[in-house]
């Protein structure tokens, strides 16, 4: 019997020639990326150990990115610990360059590789064909001591993509639809592949979107079959594949499902799951208080252009605050030189320096008690972007734009 995309990966980084969902392996990783949300505990536990060491320092990559500038003396001292420890050990880092997956993106993955990353969407990284997973501190630690981890493989879920969405529609109406679909516990411990012949009709931003919001429906991975689409933005970054893997013909799947493209339309996810999915035309009664589009799951320069589409002309409407936070130093400087930033600001716009901004929701524009947010950020439940007593929506980049010029949850097509 043959293989999946993730039975692959993981049998490669452990050596094998063939592994079986619900083994357990040891494998060796390729890149372990951490960013200032745990960086320091990792870094308090590190200096515990009877013999402290690190396995190979240009596996990890360490990114400041959820508190850009920091916010307080408290997340000053905890910079401060991973820059000088960095520093010390000769490690990687990043600060103000951007959110930890799109740089992660942009100057690292390829297929083939199998990535621990101390944060939970480091799932985008398939995408372009890596198993990237997220894990906490201690698994970190673990793997940057030896170079090393466990894994359980992972049944995996087959979703075969067919045709193309229509004009108005996103990858994130995609994947909020397949977790509707599934649930947010329907992919529990899995991964999600992806392929099909309407994959070829999705950008590698579209890619990574999706990927990114697998961990919604509980996944431990997604991804994507890599082909010349993929191959091509890695070329373009000077970069060539570690492996590609396809899956074999013969692959057992947990489940596959067979998703029409043209099938999807605007929907939002309404606080306080995910899952609460229900196409945006439900939602229009919906008054907002402040709108975001960034993110690790839509801050790219797709995004960005498809928002000043929508809202070139146009002003945000009053009482409403709009964020717009460009996922990297990269997407910042090309959305400038396309005068994006500009439309958006003459809109009314606020346009912030890259980070995480309001998705952390522990930083910059955090919503009050009794507020509503709409974002295309990655969750929506309790307290996620603020107050507990605060409202979080969750769309796309047109729909999220939309909304900010309505004053009230609306589609772009509404203007």
């Amino acid at each position: 019997m043959g293989m999946t995309i993730a039975e692959k990966i993981i049998a490669a980084a452990a050596g094998k020639s063939c592994v079986r969902a619900g083994d357990i392996e040891t494998v060796t990783l390729d890149y372990m990326m951490s960013n200032d949300g745990t960086t320091h505990l990792t870094i308090d536990m590190y200096n515990k150990l009877v013999s402290p060491h690190i396995s190979d320092k240009d596996k990890l990559i360490w990114i400041v990115d959820h508190n850009v500038p920091s916010d307080s003396v408290k997340t000053a001292a905890s910079h401060k610990k991973m820059r000088d420890f960095a520093r010390e050990n000769d490690i990687t880092l990043w600060e103000g360059r951007g959110v930890c997956h799109q740089i992660m993106m942009e100057h690292y993955v390829c297929p083939g590789q199998l990535i621990f990353g101390a944060d939970s969407h480091t799932c985008a990284y398939g995408a372009l064909g890596a198993f990237g997973t997220g894990v906490g501190c201690t698994d970190y630690l673990y793997a940057m001591v030896t170079g090393q981890s466990w894994l359980l493989v992972p049944p995996t879920l087959r979703f075969n993509l067919h045709g193309q969405l229509r004009d108005g529609v996103c990858a994130r109406d995609l994947i909020l639809s397949i977790i509707k679909m599934i649930s947010a516990s329907g992919a529990s411990y899995k991964a999600m592949e992806f392929g099909g012949d309407g994959l070829a009709s999705l950008s590698i931003a579209d890619r990574i979107c999706i990927c990114n919001l697998c961990v919604e429906a509980g996944a431990k991975t997604g991804l994507m079959e890599v082909d010349d689409k993929a191959l091509a933005y890695l070329e373009e970054r000077g970069r060539v594949p570690k492996q590609v893997f396809a899956p074999d013909a013969d692959a057992s799947y947990e489940q596959v499902y067979e998703i029409d493209l043209e099938d999807i339309v605007p929907v939002v996810a309404k606080p306080h799951f995910v899952d609460n999915v229900v196409p945006a035309s439900e939602c229009r009664d919906v008054k907002i208080d402040e709108a975001f589009l960034g993110s690790c799951s839509n801050g790219r320069i797709e995004d960005l252009r498809a928002g000043a589409k929508v809202i070139k002309g146009r002003k945000v409407a009053p009482k409403v605050r709009f964020l717009v936070v460009p996922a990297s130093k990269e997407v910042y400087i090309q959305a400038a030189e396309e005068g994006l930033l500009e439309i958006f600001m003459e809109a009314g716009a606020i346009v912030m320096n890259p980070n995480c901004s309001v998705c952390w929701g522990s930083c910059q524009g955090v919503i009050g008690a009794g507020e509503t947010l709409i974002s295309t950020g990655t969750r929506n439940f309790k307290g996620r972007a603020g107050s507990p007593d605060s409202f979080v929506y969750l769309a796309s980049a047109p729909t999220v734009t939309a909304s900010a010029v309505m004053g009230r949850i609306a589609t772009a097509d509404q203007l």
